[in-house]
């Protein structure tokens, strides 16, 4: 077996911290190799709410329809037009945000608000390649018994998929050719998000996990219609937030790759010699989840903490600014995944079980067996 599938996670996945100007901001990633995102997730580090924006769902008039994973609301107006104006080949660019309302939302993605100086006015994205366009009418090709569009890059194990509700249970074809580990699914009309994780519980398909909130794992067969993905369709039920009749649906689906990304489970100890979580290479970004109804969504990254311990983090379910070192929270990013140093029961409680996801900045063995260098 290959020690990895990719090798060069850069070229498909990317974090990037950006200073707000308050006009004409053109963004372009630090890494080597230039990437075009077709998901772009956002954060104003000083508060306000997390956005994101993609190729399927496009622009609305100049700007890209947004949409914020803290909350509940659609995307039927929330395209600010001075926001993200463009995508390019390593990047992207902003207008002149300052505050932009649209819609009734105010969305911080380029403001200028201490001069440059400081925190303040400062934005972390993390950011993905897709790129293969794709069109599934279901009746015709037989795969699915739902029409979808959208992106999808198999090299990397990600699309982005786009259909219309029909408010009975179906089955969608997601573009991939290996079966999705993670599916996070939005009504673009409004309403909390959906969360499949393959390792969420014994049974994954009949559960759902709320990615808005802080809460727990819910039992409900409307959501996932109690069936697991295929390497070619998923399944949805009834459920608004995940099929609603006659509204737009999005879907952003990740399957594992070695070395580049992995979605797994860990059991917390509570001590500051942590938890090992091994993920196949030096990580990008890690966002984690304990179970129960009292954790929040903690997600660290290689730019706002590049050294170890990474002890920034943001809490992708709200609009509050990022915790910085904060040591009960503390992780080190190694040549081959995650170790906590911290014994705060949102990562790393006594015998907890946890769920993660994980992007590598490189994979711990290269295609030719040559090993990474640890942090």
């Amino acid at each position: 077996m290959a020690f990895t599938d990719i090798d060069n996670p850069e070229l498909f996945f990317q974090c990037k911290i950006h200073q707000g100007n308050a006009g004409t901001n053109a963004i372009t990633f630090d890494g080597d190799e230039d990437m075009q995102p077709d998901l772009i997730w956002g954060k104003d580090t000083s508060g306000d709410r997390h956005w994101w924006a993609d190729s399927v769902r496009g622009k609305k008039n100049t700007g890209y329809r947004l949409l914020a994973s803290n909350n509940n609301q659609g995307d039927g107006s929330n395209a600010p037009p001075d926001g993200i104006t463009a995508i390019g080949t390593d990047g992207f660019t902003l207008g002149a945000n300052t505050s932009n309302t649209d819609g009734g939302w105010s969305f911080e993605i380029n403001e200028d608000k201490d001069n440059g100086q400081g925190n303040s006015g400062r934005y972390i994205t993390w950011n993905w390649k897709a790129g293969t366009s794709f069109t599934n009418d279901a009746s015709s090709t037989g795969i699915g018994t739902i029409d979808s569009s959208g992106t999808f890059n198999n090299t990397c194990g990600i699309s982005i998929v786009s259909w219309t509700g029909t408010g009975s249970a179906g089955t969608i074809k997601h573009g991939m050719n290996t079966v999705p580990s993670v599916i996070i699914i939005k009504n673009r009309d409004g309403g909390h998000w959906r969360m499949y994780h393959h390792k969420n519980t014994s049974a994954p398909e009949t559960d759902y996990l709320d990615f808005s909130n802080s809460n727990g794992d819910a039992d409900d067969n409307t959501a996932f219609n109690d069936t697991a993905p295929t390497s070619s369709v998923f399944s949805v039920g009834s459920m608004d937030e995940t099929n609603k009749n006659t509204e737009g649906m999005i879907a952003y689906c990740f399957a594992e790759k070695q070395g580049y990304f992995k979605a797994g489970s860990y059991t917390g100890n509570g001590n500051a010699d942590g938890a090992f979580v091994y993920t196949g290479g030096r990580p990008a970004w890690v966002i984690t989840k304990a179970n129960g109804n009292d954790t929040h969504w903690n997600i660290k990254d290689n730019k706002r903490s590049p050294f170890n311990p990474i002890d920034d983090y943001h809490k992708g379910n709200e609009s509050t600014a990022e915790d910085t070192g904060v040591s009960s929270h503390a992780m080190d990013f190694l040549g081959n995944g995650f170790k906590h140093r911290g014994d705060n029961s949102e990562v790393n409680g006594s015998g907890r079980t946890y769920i993660y996801m994980a992007f590598s900045e490189s994979p711990f063995v290269n295609s030719k067996g040559v090993p990474n260098n640890a942090r």
